[in-house]
């Protein structure tokens, strides 16, 4: 990396040095405190405790006072709009990741750079679609960047999902699905919203799954109605149930009240088969929140960028290809 780089990486995350902040940091106090943190979305791998103040979207908002605490001071910037840090001048633009997503733009002196968080490009009932920022320099995401991850539409996958939960009904058994809490159960709902019969019982969310459901509701995003688990009445019938919990619950006592359930996984790990073999799912849907590999080649063609920098997954891939195909490519290592 160049010491004139707008974006560098220390130990407590991605950092503009002209500006004097970080984006989407880990603070750790023993490496410096973080003044300003700007926030890509509310993963908890994106948005953590410790920064002194927060950037982030409209929608991004209600999402990190939920998850860092009602009193975490956030300043809520809209798509779009430009905001002066120091000699920096910054903007969100929608990423179409989750909830609120964005990545975020910065122009110094004349040079604009890109750091995309994690993004898709695929249609999305819940959040705002990606927007294509022109740059010079993009940082990508590479989660998903093998050329064997290649996604279905997820209204297919959510039509998958749909009849294994019904022929489980007929056969009284509980589906639970494992999927994580923030962004893939709100979007399996929304996909399941348009696949709804009038007469379809409300799908049982596990307690870590309410608050943020509520949020997306909030929003304005239609989803099927929904039941916290845990206000069920004593006894209550559940063997033709949809059941979303994250995947920490698996294997734990909470699991005990489904009878002869069956279990599913809904994830982009899922186009491998051996990893629902490993784990012991019943069935793998292929859903994803991040782009594949078409599509993450399409965006950085897209950026117009002549650098790219590939951040967090497989990295070594990506740039592997992208410098054969002739492009300036690299990592922060």
């Amino acid at each position: 990396m160049s010491q004139t780089d707008l974006v560098v990486r220390r130990p407590q995350g991605l950092y503009c040095p002209p500006g004097d902040f970080y984006i989407d940091p880990m603070p750790r106090r023993a490496d410096g405190g973080v003044r300003v943190a700007v926030v890509t979305h509310g993963h908890g791998d994106h948005a953590r405790t410790g920064a002194d103040h927060y950037i982030c979207s409209p929608e991004s908002e209600p999402v990190l006072l939920t998850r860092l605490g009602a009193g975490t001071p956030v300043e809520a910037l809209d798509y779009g709009v430009t905001l002066q840090i120091g000699p920096v001048t910054i903007s969100l633009h929608p990423a179409g990741h989750v909830l609120g997503s964005a990545q975020v733009r910065l122009e110094y002196r004349g040079r604009v750079w890109v750091v995309s968080g994690d993004y898709k490009r695929d249609p999305d009932p819940t959040c705002r679609p990606f927007e294509v920022v022109p740059c010079e320099t993009f940082i990508t995401e590479a989660t998903f960047a093998l050329p064997v991850y290649r996604w279905r539409p997820a209204s297919e996958v959510a039509a998958d999902i749909y009849h294994w939960w019904a022929r489980n009904a007929e056969q009284g058994r509980p589906s639970v699905l494992f999927c994580y809490a923030f962004g893939k159960a709100q979007r399996i709902l929304a996909e399941l919203h348009a696949l709804r019969r009038s007469a379809q019982p409300a799908v049982l969310l596990h307690g870590a799954m309410h608050p943020l459901t509520a949020l997306y509701r909030h929003a304005g995003v239609a989803m099927l109605p929904t039941c916290r688990v845990g206000d069920l009445p004593r006894g209550a019938d559940v063997s033709k149930a949809l059941v979303l919990a994250p995947p920490s619950a698996a294997g734990t006592p909470w699991m005990r009240r489904f009878k002869r359930h069956s279990t599913g996984f809904a994830s982009g790990w899922m186009r491998i088969r051996g990893n629902r073999r490993r784990r012991g799912y019943d069935r793998g849907f292929v859903v994803s929140d991040h782009a594949d590999w078409p599509s993450l080649l399409r965006t950085i063609h897209e950026t117009g960028a002549t650098r790219v920098i590939a951040h967090h997954g497989q990295t070594d891939v990506l740039v592997r290809y992208l410098r054969e195909t002739g492009m300036t490519a690299g990592t922060f290592d």
